[in-house]
């Protein structure tokens, strides 16, 4: 079985990971969507509701399975029995640092490859820290995230503003 990993925070997962999710998809038997959990990022939400939220947009997806990591990729990988890692490339900022890790994670584990996938047209823009922040400053994010994240977006935002007095 061609099993991948597609890691990432997701915090919160955008209209460009599932573009990239869907054609990876394509490509392998199987991908594990791997939500990090990385204490030095101030997440927005915990794990666990990254995962759930992930678990809810791929459900249409029978080869799709999401779960979370902590520690090195390339172990976790290991375990999992990947043959390869799914990174998405936006602009060619992205491409120095992922060409970086890439290159770390063959000397670590020279057996994992990793995979270079770009998103569609309408999402190179997208990140997670640009939907937080429109959602954060009232913008409307349903262009840009799937329906369940809109909404856990705005429940999440609502219970954390502060009262006014």
């Amino acid at each position: 079985m061609r099993r991948a990993i597609y890691p990432g925070s997701f915090d919160p997962p955008h209209n460009g990971h599932l573009d990239v999710l869907r054609r990876a998809a394509r490509l392998f038997d199987e991908v594990i969507v791997a939500v990090a959990l990385n204490e030095q990022k101030a997440a927005l939400f915990t794990v666990e509701e990254r995962v759930a939220m992930l678990t809810e947009c791929t459900r249409d997806l029978t080869n799709i399975r999401v779960a979370s990591f902590h520690g090195l990729l390339v172990e976790f990988a290991r375990e999992q029995g990947a043959i390869a890692l799914i990174r998405g490339l936006r602009a060619v900022s992205d491409f120095e640092f992922e060409l970086q890790m890439s290159l770390m994670n063959r000397k670590l584990i020279p057996t994992i490859e990793t995979v270079f996938l770009t998103p569609i047209e309408q999402s190179t823009y997208l990140s997670s820290r640009i939907v937080k922040e429109i959602a954060l400053l009232g913008g409307a994010v349903s262009d840009f995230v799937p329906a369940c994240v809109a909404v856990a977006l705005k429940a999440k935002l609502q219970s954390s503003a502060p009262r006014q007095p």
